[in-house]
């Protein structure tokens, strides 16, 4: 199954289990796609030792999962893009969705 993710929470523990979701969809042999949205494109600060979105976003990386990120919420936000949170656009979050199966939002 195609399943597209999108994040728009800075809330850690909501991170946290929105990329534990899509590791265990990977693990399920599913395509999953995610895209960080307005604060979520914001994981890395907000990681904390209990909710450590860092490690889950890497182990995403590492099985295969493809991550996008609003160009304009990093911008706005004066970070840049990085591997783990690549600029991507509107184009590309419509992709995801139009090619998805499943749509979960966090």
């Amino acid at each position: 199954m195609k399943i597209g993710v999108i994040i728009s929470s800075n809330d850690a523990e909501t991170f946290w289990n929105a990329l534990r979701y899509a590791n265990f969809s990977l693990g399920q042999k599913d395509q999953v796609k995610v895209f960080f949205m307005g604060k979520g494109v914001e994981y890395q600060k907000v990681s904390t030792d209990k909710y450590n979105t860092i490690e889950q976003a890497d182990k995403f990386l590492k099985a295969g999962g493809k991550v996008y990120a609003c160009g304009t919420c990093i911008k706005s936000r004066g970070q840049e893009s990085l591997e783990a949170c690549p600029i991507a656009t509107m184009k590309d979050m419509y992709e995801i969705i139009k090619e998805s199966e499943r749509v979960v939002t966090f």
